[in-house]
């Protein structure tokens, strides 16, 4: 039961490391770079980036200066959530292949439904467009798998309307007392692997006393308790941070929360609201 070997395994047969290590809001060169070798070096071989982060060219000149063979290493890109086109898809996962080195990715994802300065708007037409090219590059092997990210309900089921292929994950904001449990249990029902961003609340949480006494229990940080958690939920936690220590112990979830935690911590509120 290591989180750092484990592996879920997607619809189309392919593993997926079950702990991922997340680069948003990594800033590009030294930053990007340290922290991606740094988790590498602690075990992580999952590494999730994207083209709106700006720091695909460090994330993959740190892959390629490790130890760790590429084909070791599981990465994940995005298309920028404001492209809704056939030949915008095409072209940035293009130039995401130029900035990683590399003639495939093995996870692309589109960053949103919507473009982050119009959240909640309809662009299922241009979603649908996008999908097509994600979905001719699954099979010329561009994509070793692919999916959505920030994707409802309603945006799924649009998306599967016209598709020729099923996302093979949904990444959405997921942590204790945020856990959008009617898009997982579509994906659970569509055989749709949730990853959960955030899944420290971009710290929020982590001064939350409810959530420290469950972790005082375990002799575990509460950062550990909630990645934990995700796991136990069946979620691909995506932790963040770059310091070094932390990377370690984010790594470090060789426990299991009992039942009884599990419902308490079921049963807290969204400390971000």
């Amino acid at each position: 039961m290591s989180a750092l070997t484990d592996h879920f395994t997607l619809a189309n047969g392919l593993e997926i490391p079950s702990l991922g290590f997340g680069t948003w809001q990594i800033p590009d060169g030294d930053d990007a770079y340290d922290a991606v070798t740094t988790a590498l070096a602690a075990g992580y071989r999952h590494i999730d980036t994207a083209r709106g982060y700006g720091n695909e060219a460090s994330v993959a000149r740190a892959i390629a200066d490790s130890d760790v063979p590429r084909s070791d290493v599981f990465v994940t890109t995005k298309l920028p959530a404001e492209i809704k086109t056939y030949q915008g898809a095409v072209d940035s996962l293009a130039e995401s292949l130029e900035l990683l080195g590399d003639d495939h990715v093995d996870l692309y994802l589109i960053h949103a439904p919507w473009p982050w300065d119009d959240i909640g708007s309809d662009h299922s037409a241009g979603n649908a467009e996008a999908w097509r090219a994600l979905e001719d590059a699954l099979e010329d092997g561009r994509a070793r798998s692919i999916g959505v990210s920030n994707f409802s309900v309603s945006d799924l089921e649009k998306l599967a309307a016209g598709a020729r292929h099923r996302p093979h994950v949904n990444q959405i904001r997921y942590f204790v007392g945020h856990t959008q449990d009617d898009v997982v249990a579509y994906c659970r029902a569509n055989g749709i692997l949730v990853e959960g961003y955030s899944p420290l609340a971009t710290g929020a949480i982590l001064e939350d006393a409810d959530v420290d006494a469950v972790a005082q229990r375990y002799g575990r940080s509460v950062a550990q308790l909630c990645l934990r958690y995700l796991l136990q939920k069946d979620v691909l936690p995506l932790p963040k941070s770059t310091t070094p220590s932390r990377i370690a112990e984010n790594a470090d979830l060789d426990f299991t929360i009992s039942d009884t935690d599990l419902a308490l911590l079921d049963a807290l509120e969204d400390p971000t609201a």
